[in-house]
């Protein structure tokens, strides 16, 4: 019987688990001049994984990662599965009534074991060799392989603390490859203002003119043949990883669905970011919230989706004061960021005035979403109402010729028609029903009738 991803993960570990015990333990005897089984850590045999086809064998397989690299990737998860393999690092020093300096380690909030740090991996891998701890710092530098995949990390950037005295971070994503072989779809918090977008509707659902369905199309192709013009063309030195559009125009007209429709087609996650978790009115708070957005999203081929973008990519302003300049430097930095991410950036606006220019000339397309003209005002109708029941006097091609409303506002008007119809004990919607939503929606925008 096949086993589950699940399955195969858990297999694994549990010899991985085995195996760093054992590391631990004979770094233990060394550094108490204790007689052990194994001279040195790296007697320890290593778990073969030559035949294992586990989600945790291929990534290290496929990242050729060697003992340091399994030292430190098995020490980040062994919190998670199994907590107790850390416990001979409470060993207190009696000399000095504490926990053994060399030995790191975090107390957390609410787990009772212990967290374990770069001084931890550091004292695993190199002991008391000064050379051999300082090699390890290259293991978490960002242009290495736990860093570029977002597999892990330690901030090696803690201000005046030492180089190791952070956490060892298994990003949330590999943790739950790591274990349950899932795909980890990160939920909106305040560490990731983001909320992943979807729908039920379909291309043919969507009311675009056809220029536009033309310019959007270009977004598709480049989801589905950016590996052959990057990597099989050779073009990956001249042009840029990513593609970045600029959606403008009224709200209502498409913009957040089309996005949504992208990522339908094309089996990619979207995610709308919601820009007043972003935005801090603090220093430096907006650009630590837009970095773990983007830390989160690298190499995830993820499509993200800024619904108002001008109130973050807007217009910088003229530097009077260090508060000035420090929100440039913050807006020049989000740009690099968008720059260099890896999937696909949409921006979204309703005024493309709003922009600023240094961001619009980085786009790869720039997509204008005009409001509906009378015939798709009419085709927008048919469809929002095609599965309700409407009176006989219900004429879409009077309130579509009569008003210049969007799609958007259209479904409002369906929303309101059908508790409408409801309250009064009607299972269908009448014409009536149709004018009073349209009413409310004008008097949204400060029109009447």
């Amino acid at each position: 019987m096949e086993q589950s991803p699940l399955e195969q993960n858990s297999k694994t570990l549990e010899l991985e688990m085995q195996w760093l015990a054992e590391v631990i333990k004979t770094r233990m005897d060394l550094r108490f001049n204790q007689q052990g089984k194994y001279g040195s850590v790296y007697d320890v045999p290593i778990p073969s994984l030559k035949d294992d086809m586990s989600f945790y064998a291929r990534i290290i397989k496929h990242c050729n990662f060697g003992f340091k690299e399994r030292v430190v990737l098995a020490l980040s998860i062994a919190p998670h599965i199994k907590p107790q393999v850390l416990d001979r690092f409470f060993l207190k020093n009696k000399m000095y009534d504490r926990v053994y300096t060399e030995f790191g380690g975090l107390k957390g909030r609410y787990h009772s074991g212990f967290l374990p740090t770069g001084e931890t991996a550091s004292f695993l891998i190199a002991g008391s060799s000064i050379e051999e701890r300082i090699r390890v710092v290259d293991i978490f530098k960002p242009e290495n392989t736990f860093f570029k995949n977002n597999i892990l990390k330690l901030n090696l950037n803690q201000g005046h603390e030492p180089l190791f005295s952070s956490g060892l971070e298994l990003s949330d994503e590999y943790l739950s490859f790591f274990t349950s072989g899932n795909a980890y779809k990160p939920d909106f918090s305040a560490n990731f203002p983001a909320k992943r977008l979807s729908t039920k509707l379909d291309w043919t659902d969507l009311v675009l003119d056809p220029h536009v369905l033309g310019e959007v199309a270009e977004i598709s192709a480049w989801l589905e043949h950016q590996n052959t013009i990057m990597d099989d063309w050779g073009l990956n030195k001249q042009l840029k990883k990513g593609y970045r559009s600029l959606f403008y125009g009224p709200p209502g007209t498409g913009k957040t669905l089309t996005a949504c429709l992208l990522g339908k087609q094309m089996g990619l996650d979207v995610y709308r970011i919601d820009l007043s978790q972003v935005v801090s009115k603090f220093i430096g708070e907006t650009e630590k919230n837009m970095a773990n957005i983007f830390d989160q999203a690298e190499n995830k081929n993820w499509i993200l989706f800024f619904d108002e973008a001008d109130a973050l990519f807007g217009k910088r302003t003229a530097t009077s004061d260090s508060k000035d300049r420090h929100s440039n430097q913050e807006v020049a930095y989000l740009l690099q960021r968008v720059e260099d991410f890896s999937g696909v950036v949409i921006l979204a606006t309703n005024l493309k005035a709003n922009m600023d220019i240094a961001f619009t000339r980085r786009f790869q397309s720039i997509i204008y979403f005009p409001a509906p003209n009378i015939e798709q005002r009419f085709q927008l109708w048919e469809n929002s109402f095609k599965t309700v029941k409407k009176d006989k006097d219900v004429d879409f091609s009077l309130v579509a010729n009569d008003f210049k409303i969007t799609g958007g506002s259209i479904i409002n008007i369906l929303r309101y028609c059908s508790l409408n119809a409801l309250r009064r004990g009607s299972d269908s919607i009448a014409m009536d029903d149709i004018t009073e939503g349209i009413k409310k929606e004008l008097r949204k925008e400060g029109k009447t009738m």
